[in-house]
């Protein structure tokens, strides 16, 4: 029997640094009016260097069966699907075990991720030092990092269903 070696690297969540998300919305694709997206990130600041970040996004992307490249993965009528996303209070709350990150989300995200059920998140392994969380980030600054090829091909690309507390 053989077995096919992996380069897989062992997640050490110390090595993450800080991990940020930002909730934008903006025109789809198809012109079917906003899509509410969000980009997980780390800002490179490991104490192992942005390297090690990098790395340990991708193991951490990876433990959750999540491929880096152009796949879209759905959570959508999946509710075994590891990453979820509730919004509440204004908030945008992304779980992918065993990191929980959350955002404020502008009224605009709110009302696309209402109408629509869906938001689109973009996990890019590719560090981000200048969004540091707590500072604003300009749209073009947003615009140049999230529409980057590099960053999107260094990414997991979901679809997520919003979710929300019952009451």
């Amino acid at each position: 029997m053989t077995s096919t070696p992996t380069d897989a690297a062992p997640f050490r969540a110390a090595d993450l640094g800080t991990v940020a998300v930002l909730a934008w919305s903006g025109e789809s694709a198809e012109g079917e009016g906003d899509t509410p997206f969000l980009l997980a990130y780390s800002t490179g600041d490991s104490p192992a260097g942005p390297e090690a970040a990098e790395t340990a996004l991708r193991a951490l992307l990876g433990n959750n069966g999540l491929t880096v490249g152009d796949a879209v993965h759905s959570g959508v009528r999946r509710p075994s699907f590891p990453v979820s996303l509730l919004v509440e209070a204004g908030q945008a709350v992304l779980t992918m075990p065993p990191l929980k990150a959350q955002c404020p989300a502008p009224p605009e995200w709110l009302a696309a991720a209402e109408e629509k059920g869906v938001a689109y998140l973009v996990c890019t392994t590719r560090p981000w030092p200048a969004a540091v969380p707590g500072q604003a980030v300009t749209e073009e600054e947003l615009t140049a990092f999230a529409g980057d090829e590099a960053t999107l091909t260094a990414a997991a690309h979901c679809l997520l269903p919003v979710r929300r507390i019952r009451a």
